[in-house]
């Protein structure tokens, strides 16, 4: 059995290029989920019930990017919450169960981007609930497909009906997919491996991005937009109280699959494959994506790429040993 060597974010880096920019304000973030619906923010923060509600929702919006309201409650409060956001937004829906009704209620509460949120998207499931959903809904919904970690995967959702894929499996910082299941592929490796595709779909590349480095890798590698959980997670506005303990505030960050989520969600537990953590309170989050957008800005000018589409065309990885990631971290710490 011959065995694939895979890539994670951490073992590449990307080669500084000559470049012309002058400000980095004359840098285009813009990308496009379809042929109508542009966005100049490549950030969506994740359908998580800790981290898109209806408040940030909206601000994702305000600030260029995308939230998918999350779809852990009834259909009458998630389409109270579509409602309160007031600007273009996106919502979650499974694929069994009341998916298709819940589907129907979204598009009628006025949004036009459907999100079908299942763990492993590459399944006969997933192909039924694209199929009657286009039959139902028809098309001019935009549908978000996932997740799949493989480019037969990606293409056959493609093929399926969805207009964009999330690409990423067991690489979220609350996920145990790959403890409890043995399954899974690193992101950025299933990113390179999806941008191979033919399709016209757009690539979201979702989970193990840690950092806004990531975030520019993943752009360069083929990403269209990058999913966000952790990172947006334990500021203002994502869903739930602030609390305080040992060393100051905190707020709650569950993986969908966890005992708690599950508990919450539907009364019992089924496959556990996910954790559940609190993290410092933040703050706003308006702050945290001033600062992506500023990082992600400064990764294309170092490749000199006025765009995502010459970041992509230009952009040159080297594989770095364990030494250099160590090198390439905030090290000093282990000087003294």
């Amino acid at each position: 059995m011959k065995i694939k060597e895979t890539i994670t974010f951490d073992d590449l880096l990307m080669v500084p290029q000559y470049s012309e920019i002058i400000s980095r304000k004359t840098i285009d973030l813009t990308s496009n989920l379809d042929k109508k619906r542009h966005f100049e923010l490549p950030i969506i923060s994740s359908p998580m019930d800790t981290v898109t509600g209806a408040t940030m929702a909206r601000t994702m919006s305000n600030a260029g990017g995308l939230g998918i309201i999350h779809r852990y409650d009834s259909i009458e409060d998630q389409c109270d919450r579509i409602r309160r956001t007031n600007a273009e937004t996106a919502a979650a829906i499974g694929i069994t169960g009341d998916y298709l009704e819940r589907a129907t209620a979204i598009k009628e509460s006025g949004c036009n981007i459907l999100c079908v949120d299942v763990a492993h998207g590459h399944h006969a499931l997933m192909r039924h609930a694209l199929k009657t959903l286009r039959n139902t809904i028809g098309y001019d919904v935009h549908i978000m497909a996932g997740n799949v970690a493989t480019l037969e995967g990606f293409n056959d959702l493609s093929d399926w009906g969805a207009d964009s894929v999330r690409v990423g499996i067991g690489g979220g910082s609350i996920c145990s997919t790959r403890i409890q299941t043995g399954h899974g592929v690193p992101t950025l490796q299933s990113v390179i491996d999806c941008s191979r595709s033919d399709r016209q779909t757009a690539l979201i590349a979702d989970g193990g991005i840690k950092t806004p480095g990531d975030i520019v890798k993943a752009l360069a590698s083929g990403a269209d937009f990058v999913m966000l959980g952790s990172m947006l997670a334990g500021t203002a506005e994502s869903p739930g109280q602030e609390f305080y303990g040992e060393g100051g505030q905190y707020k709650s960050y569950r993986g969908m699959a966890s005992v708690e989520a599950q508990i919450d969600w539907r009364g019992h537990t089924s496959s556990v494959e996910g954790v559940s953590h609190t993290i410092p309170y933040k703050g706003s989050v308006v702050d945290i994506l001033k600062g992506l957008e500023g990082s992600i800005r400064s990764g294309l000018s170092y490749t000199g790429a006025l765009n995502l589409t010459e970041l992509r065309a230009k952009a040159r990885f080297i594989k770095q040993t364990l030494a250099g990631q160590t090198e390439s971290s905030t090290h000093i710490k282990m000087r003294y």
